[in-house]
């Protein structure tokens, strides 16, 4: 019996039928086929093309900074690496689209304020991106709810930030930034940067500190110490310096306990230092707490005493009781102190000490603020930064038995008083000095520079001395200040090697500095980001499976996740 698949159709051609037409017949019949045009919309003649006003990087934004040095060079890094990114930074406020607000937690007045910008923003609409030690201390405060934060160690993620913040996203990187396990001290220093001041780099030398002050806040955000290497510093000196740079600060929570965690200390970074820096030129310390100048005081006053560096140091006492500083576990007692003051002023003859007391310390009786006051009347410090106590929410000092507050008003109030009644310049008067100007006044109406002691001497506004070494005689001394006329036929001398950046120009953009390689994952969705810098220490570190989620504390109320 045959199968059903048994047929006279021995070919598929087969099944065609001899009344098809053929296909020369089909192609002949399409010349007689007219296409049906499709009806175009009309254009107006002059319509423009409507861009997304969400793209990133179109945007203009305004940065304001408070606190420290260190808190400035970090907004100097932001500013940079969103300038390199396509963002316009802008000086006006109201004409931002979003407001970068960098916050410093040493106070209760710097964080009022910080709160006051953030809800002035939200007012006017803007769209918000907080950063610096009070959301990194204290990411859960009911007025950081729903906004960006970058924390203090990811300043290098700050265009990731403000982009996803641009698109009404809220993002937090919180994160320590570690090296097989060892605290890195931070972001790259190779990154760009915008510098408020041409003529100036602030270099941060190491985050955090080693001690655990009962009244600090800022170690809650920069943690333990950490210091970047050597090297690197000494890197990021030589390019500020290719770059018209003529002054070097150095800046950290505490610059006396550089290198304790990586095997070196600060003397040793300083001698580098020195080698790369152009005559003319100058290095300025930053603050260092007693315990550990204590240990390189004749090292010390050796750099001090070098022509290339300010005889000028920054070492806070905070009060002149034992009893207190126990309180306050500053770990040194006023002898301490007056040990490094009296060397250094022996050894560095001339030399500027600046330094901080608090008034008003829970405690603190009229005997411990008495013996503060006869400090003060002993050394009649040139530079004296004096605090009225405040406590701050989860310090062991907010816990304590506070000064009554009408106290602490008239001990500050006191020890004002006595500082003003003094002129620590007037001897000055008549004195022949060597200056750099890197400044102009806040009235415009001088440029600002400094001599060896880093005493402010305000000149002539000529352009010709922005950013020169000149020799001027001083006639005038004021509380804060002297007055130098250029001396005649003396030639200023220029201390770069070579011209400054213009203001507002990005620095570092000599190296590649801008790839895709970082992700935002949201609700199923994947928009990629700018990651500044390239070989970054968290892309080629830090992202091997199993340690992406451990990096960050990574806290947001539209459930985003970081990948």
């Amino acid at each position: 019996m045959p199968s059903s698949c048994d047929s006279l159709i021995e070919d598929i051609e087969d099944m065609v039928s001899s009344s098809d037409p053929t296909p020369h017949e089909r192609q002949s019949a399409r010349k007689s086929i007219i296409p049906r045009s499709r009806k175009k919309k009309e254009l107006l003649i002059n319509e423009e093309l409507q861009a997304d006003s969400l793209i990133p990087g179109t945007q203009k934004i305004w940065m304001r900074t408070w606190g420290c040095s260190h808190n400035n060079s970090d907004g100097e890094y932001m500013a940079g690496q969103l300038a390199a990114s396509g963002y316009k930074m802008t000086d006006d406020p109201t004409e931002a689209d979003l407001w970068l607000l960098n916050s410093c937690t040493v106070k209760n007045p710097a964080e009022d304020h910080f709160r006051n910008s953030i809800k002035k923003a939200q007012e006017q609409q803007k769209k918000v991106v907080v950063a610096g030690c009070v959301p990194q201390a204290q990411p859960r405060m009911d007025y950081l709810k729903g906004l960006s934060i970058i924390g203090v160690q990811q300043i290098d993620r700050v265009v990731e930030v403000v982009d996803e913040a641009v698109k009404g996203h809220s993002v937090r990187l919180l994160g320590q930034k570690k090296d097989g396990g060892r605290r890195l001290g931070g972001a790259r220093l190779d990154l760009p940067k915008i510098r408020r001041n041409p003529l100036i780099e602030i270099i941060s030398i190491n985050t955090g500190c080693l001690n655990a002050c009962t009244y600090c806040k800022t170690k809650h955000a920069r943690g333990d110490l950490a210091s970047y290497p050597i090297e690197e510093l000494v890197e990021r000196a030589r390019q500020s310096f290719q770059e018209g740079v003529c002054e070097i600060w150095l800046t950290s929570e505490d610059t006396g306990a550089y290198g304790r965690d990586i095997g070196t200390d600060l003397p040793t970074l300083l001698w580098r230092l020195v080698e790369v820096i152009p005559e003319g030129a100058m290095l300025r310390l930053g603050m260092t707490n007693p315990p550990y100048i204590l240990e390189h005081l004749e090292e010390m006053a050796k750099i001090l005493n070098h022509p290339r560096v300010y005889a000028f140091l920054h070492v806070p006492v905070q009060s002149a009781s034992d009893s207190v500083l126990m309180d306050m576990k500053r770990e040194y007692c006023a002898d301490d102190f007056k040990r490094v003051v009296d060397f250094l002023k022996e050894r560095v003859p001339g030399i500027t000490i600046a330094t901080d007391i608090i008034c008003g310390f829970p405690g603190e009786t009229e005997e411990d603020f008495q013996e503060t006051i006869d400090l003060v009347k002993c050394y009649r410090f040139p530079s004296l930064f004096i605090n009225q106590f405040y406590p701050r929410p989860g310090t062991p000092a907010a816990k304590m038995e506070q000064v009554p507050a009408h106290v602490k008003k008239q001990r500050t109030k006191e020890l004002s008083h006595l500082f003003h009644s003094y002129n620590p310049y007037d001897h000055k008067v008549g004195e022949r000095q060597h200056v750099l100007v890197t400044e102009e006044s806040f009235d415009a109406q001088y440029y600002v520079a400094h001599n060896k002691f880093y005493e402010q001497v305000l000149v002539p506004k000529r352009a010709e001395f922005k950013g020169k070494m000149i020799e001027v005689d001083i006639y005038e001394a004021g509380k804060h200040f002297l007055r130098g006329q250029p001396v005649e036929d003396s030639k200023p001398f220029t201390p770069s090697i070579a011209a400054p950046l213009r203001k507002g120009e990005v620095s570092g953009l000599m190296q590649p500095l801008i790839h895709r390689n970082s992700t935002f994952r949201r609700r199923g969705r994947t928009v990629m980001s700018l990651l500044v810098g390239h070989n970054s220490r968290e892309s080629t570190q830090q992202h091997g499976e199993g340690k992406k989620k451990r990096m960050y504390l990574h806290q947001s109320s539209s459930s985003d996740e970081i990948k």
